[in-house]
């Protein structure tokens, strides 16, 4: 359930939506990035599959599938084409996706999802949480309420459905009995940074990054954030490490929930 603030946030207002255009110099930054990315957090090699947001597709994933592919992980594309929202029979083919390449691998799944690929990452591990090894959300509205986003309205014309209709809530089921991370953006011109906030829970955290909701998978601090998630075993998880020089680009906005911020 959320939390009194969350249910009181509004949508990102006009100028942040505005400034979303600020993502093609974050694309930029992932190719001037590229040296720095040698030295991000390694993991054991196991599949990872990757969600793209509303209306987009497996292009707008493919930076970051390269640089989880270069850290070693077998990057997977979701193989849907636009994303539309959860269409019927969806939800049903990924979860055969996800156990295929589990079996393929001998290894639990992690699931990356950009946005309402975030959210429905959720609902995917909440259906089938033995196969998830951890969900890791960018810019995700995991409040699922239609009023802390800007993009209810695509989202009505893109999947004819009605972001407010409670049977839509209950397909994107609960929260997983997995490890999840939100990376979320203050200045996110899309979904208010509220709406992002993961639920309170023992291996619950959101990091906030300074980047624009359209650069998220591409932005070198998230890159980096998503490594550091990835590279934990699942049995012995730890919050994100916000000491050294995390501090200073890396923010803790849990602690802000908990003090009114």
């Amino acid at each position: 359930m959320p939390t009194a603030a969350e249910m009181e946030a509004a949508a990102p207002p006009w100028w942040l939506l505005a400034l979303e255009g600020r993502a093609v110099f974050e694309w930029g930054a992932w190719w001037l990035s590229k040296p720095w990315f040698q030295h991000a957090p390694r993991g054991n090699a196991h599949p990872v599959l990757v969600l793209p947001g509303l209306i987009a597709g497996d292009p707008s994933t493919w930076p970051l599938r390269r640089f989880l592919g270069e850290l070693g992980y077998h990057a997977r594309p979701w193989e849907e084409g636009i994303n539309r929202g959860p269409q019927p029979g969806l939800q049903e083919r990924l979860l055969r996706r996800i156990e295929a390449l589990a079996d393929e691998h001998g290894e639990q799944v992690s699931l990356v999802g950009w946005s309402l690929g975030g959210l429905m990452a959720r609902a995917l591990a909440w259906h089938r949480p033995e196969l998830v090894r951890t969900v890791i959300t960018l810019g995700s509205p995991l409040s699922a309420l239609p009023g802390q986003t800007n993009a209810a309205r695509v989202f009505r014309l893109a999947s004819g459905l009605d972001p407010e209709d409670p049977d839509l809530r209950r397909l994107l089921g609960g929260d997983p009995q997995v490890p999840l991370t939100s990376i979320l953006s203050r200045t996110d011109g899309v979904v208010h940074w509220r709406a992002s906030l993961a639920p309170q829970g023992e291996r619950c955290e959101s990091i906030e990054v300074p980047a624009s909701h359209l650069g998220l998978g591409v932005n070198p601090l998230a890159l980096y954030a998503i490594a550091d998630r990835l590279a934990q075993d699942p049995a012995l998880w730890q919050p994100f490490e916000h000491s050294g020089w995390r501090r200073l680009v890396f923010r803790n906005p849990q602690l802000e929930r908990l003090f009114g911020g």
